[in-house]
């Protein structure tokens, strides 16, 4: 194996554990929203909307950013 292939591998290996450190935030976060992020539907006060706007907003940063669009576009 060559320098380059082995720089290639363990940077692929290095992908790969974020990758599925990622798909585990995800399946935690879908789980949380499924439960209304713990919040009672029939007593949501603005500070859980507050919380839900800026958790939106991240991951929207992180879609636009891998998606290119907004002030990543190209």
């Amino acid at each position: 194996m060559t320098k380059r292939e082995a720089v290639q591998q363990r940077s692929l290996e290095a992908f790969l554990a974020k990758k599925a450190e990622f798909d585990a935030l995800l399946a935690e976060l879908q789980q949380a929203s499924a439960d209304h992020f713990g919040a009672d539907p029939g007593a949501v006060l603005w500070g859980e909307a507050a919380w839900l706007t800026d958790a939106t907003a991240k991951l929207k940063d992180i879609a636009d950013q891998h998606f290119r669009r907004g002030e990543y576009a190209a």
